[in-house]
């Protein structure tokens, strides 16, 4: 386990689900996506190339790209690979359903990515660059507060 990965689990040990609005760049999001899904098993060469996506049918926790320009390269497992140009959006849902997340577009490969995400999830979206530690520390220090004024208030 990494230090980031053992970090995210210490801080949200307590935290069932978190809101996610964070701006994201493509790549970003394209990377939370392969740690989340395939990343042992996809082809190195779909790994490193930044028009690959993995797409996943909704039964099983759905992933869908929109995009101007999609082809289908190779099904591997559950798991549909395809070369996009132009994403315009991106729907992830956990086979698990505790975390579903839109990638959208604001500009060319910038974007924001909204939602809710599980612990697990948070670790993935932090070691692709979606979110940071800063980001984890700040949400955290934000809950605590929230927790401590509903324990004063009742």
């Amino acid at each position: 386990m990494s230090l980031s990965r053992s970090l995210i689990f210490e801080k949200f040990n307590t935290i069932e689900m978190v809101e996610i609005n964070s701006p994201s760049s493509l790549e970003s999001f394209r990377r939370f996506i392969f740690a989340s899904t395939c990343s042992s098993y996809a082809p190195r060469s779909y790994l490193e190339d930044s028009e690959v996506f993995p797409e996943r049918e909704e039964k099983l926790g759905s992933i869908y790209v929109e995009a101007a320009d999609k082809m289908t390269l190779k099904k591997i497992r559950e798991i549909t690979f395809v070369n996009a140009k132009d994403v315009l959006g991106i729907i992830y849902s956990s086979k698990s359903g505790n975390t579903s997340l839109k990638w959208r577009q604001i500009r060319r490969n910038s974007g924001k990515v909204t939602g809710e995400a599980s612990s697990n999830s948070l670790v993935n979206l932090a070691e692709g660059g979606v979110i940071t530690l800063d980001w984890v520390d700040n949400y955290v220090k934000k809950k605590a507060e929230e927790n401590q004024s509903n324990e004063i208030a009742e």
